[in-house]
């Protein structure tokens, strides 16, 4: 049953979702079953009915279990060493969950998980890895006892995982544990969905808190946007959402078989059987990968993508071969400028340049296949970026044409007008194999063709023509708008595209020999 032109809802950034989250959490009148990988109670609210009730999510969530709503949650839980700070996070949100239910009336209805995948990585792995296990581990300790006594102790509270990894002094400043080998937890539940009352979806990309709130015209400091694109939906999609809320814990742990689904895609992947050597768990359902893979090779006209990251090389080698059996295939693929730990953090360690050099590849292969039929662009804001005190090459990866980037972290792929996916999962193969996602398929005609005009509107200039929606002209008039806007300074550009810049990554790249693909 395909959704009908009502039933989706397209929510473009945090401006337009957090005010549609709040409302359809208000509106709840039994339960709601939620998984995100970040969800900030301190978060402020932005709807007039949000505010209402309070200033931020913990106000509001006091609240929804105050009217006798049932609300179950699952937070999602990272490995503590490789990703401190998001386990750090974790943890606080729970706190916070905790200290909700406890304001609130007695007898509320709260279960609330923190979930870390379980797959782990193999002992021979974690023994020829160690040293960087240590560097991780050196480092965090290092930022610890940088910390105030109070700052520290608090930060340790939170970072439990972590903690069984380094000895606390005398001094109260911590060391590392020289003799430990660290267990690595290298998939996530990426996810970020939520099912109010079992008839309404929101899913998409978006997580919650405060650094991933911008707004359609993308004014904030640079390295504080956030492009992003979430849905709500009614119809059968719901029902599945519902059922894999209630069971991919269990399936991931094999408790329970793999629900099937028809509007619903996911990934999913379980701990690995070869345990000593494994770097990662073993897939279990890749149907976002299948369905990307068959879509592509049934487009005959136009394929419009937006992702974080583009590197797994099997999408790649699918979309060169179908740019090879129709020559009037072509191809708009929208990435940032440079991944945010490269851009923002500086990252320079192997994981962020092996991460580049599969992109670099992917990107080749298909721009061999494609040729002129395709557009890579990066958007940027259309001013002069600000001096923020950094400069040298890495900082430059944050900025494009003398113009600060516009993060994009979108998911959206669009087919023709034949069908669509909004997930949580990027183009690369850790969300297609290893880490927990979910996403919807979009077949209906009205409901494809919306997203693909809002989502392609949304980069353009203001006044521009029709051709740049259509099939045949969309790249040639994307590529000239993106090339014209290079050539101008940046207060003088339309819209925010820009050509992407191939050589940065080509450059910062590092193919590193037997690492997996999923890792990056």
């Amino acid at each position: 049953m395909p959704h009908s032109v009502r039933s989706v809802r397209i929510l473009l950034t945090a401006q337009e979702a957090y005010p549609a989250l709040e409302r359809a959490f208000l509106a709840a009148k039994d339960e709601i079953w939620a998984s995100f990988l970040v969800f900030d109670l301190s978060t402020r609210l932005r709807s007039p009915e949000g505010l209402v009730v309070g200033k931020t999510w913990f106000d509001l969530l006091v609240h929804v279990l105050n009217r006798g709503v049932k609300v179950n949650f699952v937070v999602s839980d990272v490995d503590p060493i490789a990703r401190a700070q998001l386990h750090r996070e974790a943890t606080r949100t729970l706190r916070m969950f905790a200290a909700a239910a406890a304001v609130a009336n007695p007898g509320v209805r709260l279960s609330v998980r923190l979930a870390r995948h379980p797959a782990q990585t193999g002992a021979v792995v974690r023994v020829l890895i160690w040293p960087y296990i240590m560097k991780k581990l050196f480092r965090l300790a290092g930022w610890l006892n940088a910390q105030s006594p109070e700052l520290r102790s608090a930060a340790l509270r939170d970072m439990g995982g972590a903690r069984e990894n380094l000895r606390i002094r005398p001094d109260g400043k911590v060391s590392v544990r020289l003799m430990s080998l660290p267990r690595l937890y290298p998939a996530i539940h990426h996810q970020k969905l939520a099912v109010i009352d079992r008839n309404l979806l929101y899913i998409g990309g978006l997580d919650l808190n405060e650094r991933r709130y911008d707004t359609p015209n993308h004014a904030r400091v640079g390295a504080e946007t956030w492009h992003d694109l979430q849905l709500l939906i009614e119809g059968p999609a719901v029902a599945e959402a519902q059922q894999h809320l209630e069971s991919f814990q269990d399936v991931i742990a094999g408790r329970l078989p793999v629900p099937k689904t028809r509007r619903l895609m996911r990934t999913l992947s379980q701990p690995s059987r070869n345990a000593p050597w494994n770097f990662g768990p073993s897939p279990l359902v890749s149907e976002l990968r299948t369905a990307h893979r068959v879509l592509a090779q049934r487009a005959r006209q136009l394929i419009y993508l937006e992702s974080q990251y583009f590197r797994d090389l099997g999408l790649a080698r699918t979309l060169a071969r179908a740019a090879q059996d129709n020559p009037d295939l072509s191809l708009i693929l929208i990435l940032p400028a440079a991944p945010d730990d490269v851009a923002f953090d500086q990252r320079r360690g192997l994981d962020a340049r092996f991460g580049e050099a599969r992109q670099a590849r992917a990107l080749r292969l298909i721009r061999k296949a494609f040729g002129p039929r395709l557009f890579v662009g990066s958007p940027a804001q259309p001013r002069q970026a600000l001096p923020d005190g950094e400069s040298g090459p890495e900082a430059a990866r944050s900025r494009l044409h003398g113009a600060h980037m516009v993060y994009v972290h979108a998911k959206v792929s669009v087919f023709d007008l034949d069908g669509a996916i909004v997930s949580s999962a990027n183009l690369n193969s850790r969300s297609f194999r290893w880490d927990t996602e979910a996403g919807v398929y979009l077949t209906s005609r009205n409901d494809v063709s919306e997203l693909r005009h809002r989502v392609m509107a949304h980069w353009l200039p203001a006044d521009v023509g029709p051709e740049a929606f259509e099939d045949t002209q969309a790249v040639r008039v994307w590529t000239a708008i993106a090339r014209r806007n290079a050539s101008l300074p940046p207060a003088q550009r339309q819209g925010y595209l820009l050509p992407h810049d191939f050589a940065a990554a080509e450059a910062f790249g590092l193919d590193v020999p037997l690492l997996p693909e999923e890792l990056v």
